[in-house]
């Protein structure tokens, strides 16, 4: 989980693991600052370290988002500021039944679109999640991506949330459990260890989540307004990961193979990320081997159409330069 977030003030600050820039294409906040006008303001401070995180994240599971815009949580009227309020409150409350820690977490919601985020914005979150609120950690953001809604310009919403956690009880994905099973636990998670989803009860929605920042971005690798369908199936940038596996399956000891396998399995369920995934594979095959196989594949499957094409250059040439053509 993501380090801890101690808030010394009614209105929370980002705090990054780390603030470097890791490429050119999140090294910018472009955009329509304008989009979140009244509630939401422009927040140059904090926006660079909301993007990377997020950007970053992305990336690792292979896609590759455009961020259009990034706008602070202003808390600019009366209502706004009183669940700010409330919000510290509560979670001083829940630090006090756990030893001091409240266990705040940043956390993505997909909204539907730029009216939810409105309505959130001036009334909180409404009673739809009678089953909970769902929300993916801040390095994890894929499911709420994969939840947010897209309009007709291909436009995609979050909302980056401070979510008070407290003491958190396994909640799988898809049970229609409505409450904590007991006293001792204040949310949900999907995984104690390493959680993809966290689980507030609509009980503790509008006290337990508050909206800090509001992100639009496109992903232009899905064309129009296609939906995010299902587990991501992973490839190489070189060659497919099946046929990797399959070429891998005639060098290596089964047991290895075996490994290799269960690693995409858990890279198709979102339990590791695309990083993970290949480091581990990295750490089974050696990299001699793998760039061995990717360059026998790629060898392979050049189109034949592309060879003629490629002799029939070179015989051109040899015509222009009056050599003989066999």
């Amino acid at each position: 989980m993501d380090r801890p977030i101690h808030h010394s003030s009614d209105t929370p600050t980002y705090v990054s693991d780390d603030e470097s820039v890791v490429s050119d294409c999140e090294s910018g906040v472009s955009g329509d600052e304008g989009t979140f006008s009244g509630a939401f303001l422009p927040a140059p401070q904090d926006a660079l370290r909301v993007r990377t995180r997020f950007v970053r994240s992305l990336l690792l599971n292979g896609l590759m988002p455009e961020v259009l815009s990034i706008a602070k949580n202003a808390h600019s009227s009366v209502m706004a500021r009183a669940r700010a309020q409330c919000f510290q409150i509560f979670a001083r409350a829940v630090a006090e039944l756990h030893e001091g820690r409240a266990n705040v977490r940043f956390a993505w919601y997909g909204a539907s679109g730029k009216e939810e985020i409105a309505d959130i914005a001036q009334h909180g979150f409404g009673h739809a999640h009678c089953n909970g609120l769902r929300l993916s950690p801040l390095d994890s953001p894929l499911q709420s991506v994969k939840s947010s809604g897209v309009d007709s310009d291909g436009v995609r919403y979050l909302l980056l949330c401070s979510v008070i956690l407290g003491k958190t009880e396994v909640v799988p994905r898809g049970s229609n459990q409505r409450r904590p099973s007991s006293e001792e636990y204040d949310s949900g998670v999907d995984d104690l260890s390493a959680p993809k989803e966290y689980v507030i009860w609509s009980n503790r929605i509008n006290t337990h989540v508050l909206p800090e920042y509001v992100l639009s971005f496109t992903l232009p690798s899905l064309k129009g307004n296609a939906n995010i369908g299902g587990p991501l199936r992973p490839s190489s940038p070189w060659m497919p990961f099946p046929a990797l596996i399959s070429v891998l399956s005639k060098i290596l000891p089964a047991d290895q193979v075996a490994i290799i396998v269960k690693i995409r399995k858990d890279y198709t369920e979102l339990k590791i990320s695309r990083h993970e995934m290949i480091q581990r594979v990295r750490n089974i095959a050696s990299d001699k081997l793998l760039v061995s196989i990717i360059r026998s594949f790629r060898a392979k499957k050049t189109p034949a159409s592309f060879k003629a094409n490629k002799g029939k250059q070179g015989q051109g040439e040899r015509r222009a330069r009056g050599q003989p053509v066999a």
